[in-house]
């Protein structure tokens, strides 16, 4: 018995996934369901918290709204997924082994690396010990708590992006007595055509959103924010949006990376330097026709689906298709009864139509709707394929044969 344990172990293909966000669960969901009746393969999920954060819901989090608290060792039970909570310290690509709190290690034989990017705070002095983020449920709840306890004031949105301006918007709806000012060096909806972007605008005007533009926070003190030219603006509280970074760990394994220390990738989402580690979402450098693709959940989630259709393949002794992916749409919430959706070509342009209003809010709750129900769709079907929104509908891919 023990010699048969003893081979057992040694022809298991240990598969570990860092980080369960929407492109990390993807690739778990997927992969598991995949594999959950192959002998010789374990999947092992590491995140640093149980709970599934929707960070495209987090600016609500950050108005007090109660957002549901999904459970990432709840949905893969069943499955045969070994799920380790804790934060990873570090990574030994040459040895292939993950480190965990610093105390526990993992081995792996493929690593999929799904670590996701964070604020870039330490980008502006100050900003790291004053301002409030998005990073985590827990900060979301910090700034929530913050902003429930000002009678009045003015809060500072460092950061005219999407997430900046779903934040003010959000903040200004729910504290009409407050006073929300949106700073960024891009005017918001600056890719939008010019119908979407005069809606957007004209909605942050009606909910008392002071824009300012072609500005940049150079400090972040304690009461104030202090802008290139010297001009300071008071505040009594600044939420950051403005830039992510991802985590060191890649750079400091030896990975490949690129200027922003994301992994980079060849067609299939291998890394460059290391074929058995796979990089999706956020932390991946991956060159489409049209560029380097930047992180949102619209092309997280098909990252975290291709790498898991690439092992599968890979494990069978078949070639990994390369990855093709093509944006569809900008959604944009303008608080809780209002937004604006911009359709877009592959490359993210924009295309000529776009929805406003409470059609574009009915579309945007759906395509955006919680990956929950998408996750329980993958790990019921994985004959036919992985499914996710697109486009107000559920777009199904082919099974990798």
């Amino acid at each position: 018995m023990s010699a048969r344990r003893e081979t057992s172990a040694a022809t298991t293909h240990r598969v570990v996934i860092l980080g369960a966000g929407y492109a990390g669960m993807a690739a778990a969901v997927q992969l598991a369901a995949r594999v959950q009746r192959r002998e010789g393969v374990q999947v092992t999920v590491v995140n640093a918290q149980e709970r599934f954060t929707e960070r495209m819901r987090l600016h609500m989090t950050a108005t007090g709204r109660r957002l549901a608290e999904p459970s990432v060792p709840e949905l893969l039970e069943g499955m045969g997924v070994r799920f380790v909570r804790g934060w990873v310290t570090a990574v030994d690509a040459d040895a292939r082994t993950v480190r965990i709190d610093d105390y526990q290690v993992l081995p792996y034989d493929t690593l999929v690396y799904g670590l996701g990017g964070v604020a870039d705070t330490p980008a502006v002095p100050g900003a790291e010990d004053h301002a409030y983020t998005l990073n985590s449920v827990q900060d979301a709840e910090l700034l929530a708590d913050r902003l429930a306890r000002l009678g009045s004031g003015t809060v500072v949105v460092a950061g005219s992006g999407l997430t900046g301006i779903e934040s003010a918007a959000e903040i200004a709806e729910r504290h009409p007595e407050l006073n929300v000012v949106l700073l960024g060096r891009q005017e918001p909806g600056a890719a939008m055509t010019p119908r979407a972007k005069s809606y957007l605008h004209a909605a942050l005007d009606r909910l008392g959103v002071q824009v300012r533009t072609g500005v940049e926070v150079v400090k972040v003190l304690p009461d104030a924010v202090e802008l290139a030219g010297g001009e300071s603006i008071a505040a009594d509280a600044v939420l950051w949006t403005s830039g992510t970074r991802v985590s060191p760990l890649a750079a400091a394994a030896g990975l490949a990376v690129d200027e922003r220390g994301r992994i980079l990738t060849d067609t299939v989402l291998r890394s460059v330097s290391h074929p058995e580690v796979y990089a999706i979402g956020d932390a991946a450098a991956i060159r489409q026709g049209y560029g380097v693709m930047h992180g949102t959940c619209q092309s997280g989630m098909p990252t975290g689906v291709h790498a898991a259709l690439s092992i599968d393949r890979t494990l069978k002794g078949k070639q990994p298709k390369p990855f093709r992916f093509g944006y569809y749409h900008t959604p944009v919430s303008l608080g809780r009864g209002d937004a604006v959706v911009q359709f877009t070509r592959p490359d993210d342009s924009p295309r000529r139509i776009c929805l406003t209003g409470r059609m574009a809010v009915r579309y945007k709750e759906t395509v955006t709707a919680s990956p929950w129900p998408t996750y329980g769709r993958m790990k019921k079907m994985p004959a036919s394929g992985a499914l996710w929104p697109r486009g107000g509908r559920f777009t199904r891919l082919r099974r990798a044969k």
